[in-house]
Order: structure tokens, then C-alpha cells, then sequence
């Protein structure tokens, strides 16, 4: 029963009863009857006014409680002639500039939060209470690959191969991980504590391209002292060789000495080219973007180790779209890198395999497999660190310059031996 309803009935009752009362005046005294008739009058009267008086706030009240409930904070009420009821609007009106002001600002510091989220380059994952992912932002999405709506999904639906050791993290433990020997990432997982419950947040920082770049400058300055101070001591001692070797012998004279002293200079020179196949690295030139056909430099590339394939009983085979497919780069790099990779493959082979060399359109995508020796779980994670190599006599170069090349066109790449064919895969992206 509502408070409205319990006053009309009380003023109905008590007037009721009161012109009950007053009519029993009516046969005795009818001039006292028509004076108390004219009170009951006035008194409704005042009753309608009291009831107006105090009803007005309460309905003032439930509309400013409606329109807070709708989250309509423009409504806003002038002032009446009533002292009290003037008290309330005051209150309130100041209450809803309040909640207005509070409400503009947590909209922008939201809207600002959602776009610094969406813009930087650090990946962000946010769960929801039940584990589902609640925001990925778009460098999130492109580290774990995640192209579709991922919307009330789990990470684990996912299949890069960075989710199953992120989900291995602890909370508040920053761990490095590498991938492919490439990629190498700064993961951190935190909780929060969002109306009552927890919610677990991930941060993914892609160190790759910072890293290459500090390791290539560290080794940049290494190489260039050494072929600085290398160079202008073989210059010196190759300039002497040669004047002992052309004037200092006489007919006759110790054969083996001549040998030796010319052994000691071709092993000069071949320490000059060691050192130039490391500056090497160094002078990679900036890539002249051009468009080019991607199948028809694969061919190139390929035909070109056909030669020697054969000489090892090694087969190429070619698995390419029959009409072309346009990419973007630099025409003499990109062969420069492809070579290298299928020079890799035959040797990865030593004799009598097979090499396959396909391409893909959509997404463009080129893969060079062998059946060779295959790459060891123990050193996945190295191959593309410099110096590194597995060969007796090899100098770490060419996985660098591959590297370098494919990370100058914006490429993604992975090279890794699948362990249920065991062929070795070398998969660019373009």
C-alpha cells in the first residue's frame, strides 16, 4: 500500500466521520451545521494543499531515481516556490552535475585507456571471470596469430606455439621466451581484482626486432675493429711474402722454405675473405622495393643448384602456382636469400634426397623442405644466432644474412624439422 493511497484514505475517513458528526446538527441548530459544513470545506481544502505539499517531492524523488536508474544525468529541476522542495532540487541538481562530471570522465579516461590499449605495441590479452578472452588488442592478435572473432573464446583455442608455454607462466613471474630461434618475447601475467573476482591479464613484448638490432650493432663493432686490424696486417706481411717469394730465392735455393712461405700467404688470403664474409653482414644495402614475380624467382633460384643436386643424386622438385604471384621486394636480396636457403637444404643432405620448393598465393607463403639430417631439439632455438653453425668449418654467416634480408622485407619466417615427416621446413611469409 502506498503512502499516497494510506493519506487519501485517512483524509476520506476522518471527513467521513466529521460530516457524520456535524450532521446530527442539522434538525438542532442549522446555522451551526452550515458554519462547520464551510470548516469540513476548508479543511479538504488544506488537506489537498498538504497532500500536494508532500506528494510533490515524493513524485520529484522518483523521477530524478528513474532517470539515475536510465543513467540520464541531463535531467535537471527548477526551482519552486517551496522552501523545502527547493532544498531538494538543489541537492539534487548538484548531485547529477556530480555524477555527470564523474561519468564524462571515467567515458574519456575509458575511451583514452581503449585506444592506448588498441595502439601500442606491447600485446595485451585480457581474460574475462570464466578464463574467456575478454580483449586482445591488434599486436596481441598478431603475435598469437589470432585473425578471427575472438570473442567468449579461450586462449588455448588458439594454436600458436607461444600459448601452450604462456600458459605455463606463474603470475607475476616476466619470462623470456624464444620461438624458432627468431622470435624472442617478454610475457607477464598479473591478476586483478574486478567487482569481487579475479581477472587475469597478459602482457606480450616482442624483443625480436630490438634485440637483432642490439646484437647486430654489438657484432657490427667487433667485426669492423677485426677487419680493421686484420687487414692492415696481412696487407703488410702478404706485401713482405710476396717480395721474399719473387726476389729472395735463388736458383737452387731450399724449395720447401719457397712452399711454406706461400702456403702462409694463401692462408692469409683466405683469412681476408673470412673476415669479408662477416663484413658482409654489415654491407647488406637497404632493399629497392620493386614488384616481381614470386614463382618465377623461385624457379630461378632453384634451377640454378639443379646442376649440383645431381652431381649428390639430390632431386629439386618444384610445387608453384601456374601463373604468377606478385610480391613486393628487392629482386637481387631475395634470390640472394632463397639461394642460401636452398644451398643449406643440399648440404643438409650431403647426397641422395630430395629438395621440394613450393609456393602458396593466399596468404603468399614459400616453403623449402628436405629430408636431410634435420635440425636437433637441442639447438632449434640457435640456428639463426650469430656465429652459429653446426659445420666443422662453418662461420655462423648465411642463416645471418637470410635473417637479416627476410626481416628487411617484413617477412615472417620459421625454419624447424617436423617430427612427424621428418623433413626440415624453411616456410617464409610474405
Amino acid at each position: 500500500m502506498s503512502l499516497r493511497f494510506k493519506y487519501i484514505l485517512f483524509i476520506a475517513i476522518i471527513h467521513t466521520v466529521l460530516i457524520l458528526v456535524i450532521y446530527q446538527l442539522l434538525e438542532d441548530n442549522k446555522w451551526l451545521f452550515l458554519g462547520t459544513e464551510l470548516l469540513v470545506v476548508f479543511s479538504l481544502f488544506l488537506s489537498y494543499e498538504l497532500y500536494k505539499g508532500f506528494i510533490k517531492p515524493i513524485q520529484l524523488m522518483q523521477s530524478g531515481v528513474d532517470a539515475i536508474a536510465d543513467a540520464d544525468f541531463s535531467i535537471k529541476y527548477t526551482k519552486t516556490g517551496s522552501f523545502e522542495i527547493n532544498n531538494l532540487i538543489e541537492t539534487y541538481n548538484q548531485m547529477i552535475d556530480r555524477l555527470r562530471e564523474e561519468r564524462t570522465l571515467m567515458t574519456g579516461q575509458s575511451y583514452f585507456l581503449q585506444n592506448l590499449i588498441e595502439v601500442t605495441p606491447l600485446g595485451i590479452i585480457i581474460m574475462d571471470y570464466d578464463g574467456k578472452l575478454s580483449n586482445v588488442n591488434p599486436s596481441a592478435a598478431e603475435i598469437l596469430d589470432i585473425t578471427d572473432n575472438w570473442t567468449d573464446k579461450r586462449l588455448d583455442q588458439y594454436t600458436s606455439e607461444l600459448i601452450p608455454r604462456i600458459q605455463k607462466i606463474a603470475n607475476n613471474d616476466p619470462t623470456l621466451i624464444e620461438v624458432n630461434g627468431i622470435d624472442k618475447y617478454k610475457v607477464q601475467i598479473n591478476e586483478v581484482v574486478h567487482k569481487g573476482f579475479k581477472r587475469k591479464f597478459i602482457l606480450i613484448d616482442d624483443l625480436s626486432t630490438e634485440m637483432l638490432k642490439t646484437q647486430k650493432d654489438a657484432f657490427g663493432k667487433i667485426i669492423r675493429m677485426m677487419a680493421h686490424e686484420v687487414n692492415n696486417s696481412m696487407g703488410a706481411v702478404n706485401s713482405i711474402l710476396d717480395t721474399v717469394v719473387e726476389y729472395g730465392f735463388k736458383e737452387g735455393d731450399d724449395p720447401l722454405l719457397k712452399e711454406s712461405l706461400e702456403i702462409a700467404r694463401d692462408r692469409n688470403l683466405g683469412l681476408g675473405k673470412f673476415m669479408a664474409n662477416y663484413a658482409s653482414i654489415l654491407r647488406l644495402p637497404e632493399p629497392q622495393m620493386q614488384k616481381m614475380d614470386l614463382t618465377l624467382l623461385l624457379k630461378k633460384s632453384g634451377q640454378l643448384f639443379i646442376p649440383k643436386a645431381k652431381e649428390l643424386d639430390i632431386s629439386i622438385e618444384f610445387d608453384l602456382p601456374k601463373h604468377p604471384v606478385t610480391i613486393t621486394g628487392d629482386k637481387l636480396l631475395l634470390e640472394q636469400a632463397l639461394s642460401n636457403i636452398i644451398k643449406n637444404a643440399i648440404e643438409a643432405i650431403h647426397e641422395d634426397g630430395d629438395i621440394k620448393i613450393s609456393c602458396t598465393e593466399y596468404p603468399t607463403t614459400v616453403i623449402i623442405s628436405d629430408n636431410g639430417e634435420g635440425i636437433p631439439n637441442k639447438i632449434a632455438h640457435k640456428i639463426f644466432t650469430p656465429f652459429f653453425s653446426t659445420k666443422p668449418t662453418g662461420q655462423g654467416v648465411g642463416l645471418m644474412l637470410i635473417r637479416d634480408i627476410l626481416t628487411s622485407h617484413n617477412t615472417d619466417f620459421s625454419l624447424q624439422t617436423n617430427p612427424k615427416t621428418t623433413w626440415t621446413e624453411f616456410k617464409v611469409r610474405f
